[in-house]
């Protein structure tokens, strides 16, 4: 089959568990729990079964999205929402006016080879990490793991058209 014109360079970027941030994180949790204290108002906290990605930019500009590429490696469900801050969480605190919406949300059911996901609002928010690129050398990410998944099943990360 022939191919309409050359094909533009693609580039793709993982979305990398961040260990350290997700541990700061959890540690916020426990610590509020171990005072008796609540959050300050609009404080997002993490939940259990929520984890801390980051994306970092190798290449700032000149960025066009062009898909996600999920992968779960059995079934469930992946919600990526992204972050506006760049927060270091020992500093700021994550608050959830800054988390972007809309968010992606990716599942597997169960004897399903292929993958689905909220086409629209995946490609939306993809659409604004090309913008996000130009300002940024990395981008935060919300990942919300749902019937059953956790971090190992996940392998994630976004491709880019080299302009």
């Amino acid at each position: 089959m022939a191919e309409d014109g050359p094909k533009q360079p693609q580039l793709s970027m993982p979305l990398v568990l961040d260990h350290d941030l997700t541990k700061q994180m959890r540690l916020r949790v426990e610590s509020l729990k171990q005072r008796g204290e609540k959050r300050q108002d609009g404080e997002k906290l993490l939940r259990p079964a929520e984890a801390v990605y980051r994306l970092d930019f190798v290449q700032q500009q000149k960025l066009q999205f062009e898909r996600w590429d999920v992968e779960l490696d059995k079934p469930g469900k992946v919600t990526i929402t992204g972050t506006s801050q760049n927060w270091t969480p020992d500093l700021t605190n994550l608050m959830t006016r800054q988390l972007l919406d809309p968010a992606a949300i990716f599942w597997r059911k169960e004897d399903a080879e292929a993958m689905d996901w909220n086409e629209a609002d995946a490609l939306e928010f993809g659409e604004r990490l090309s913008d996000l690129a130009k300002i940024r050398k990395v981008m935060y990410f919300l990942i919300t793991f749902g019937e059953g998944l956790e971090p190992a099943n996940l392998k994630a990360s976004v491709v880019f058209n080299q302009l």
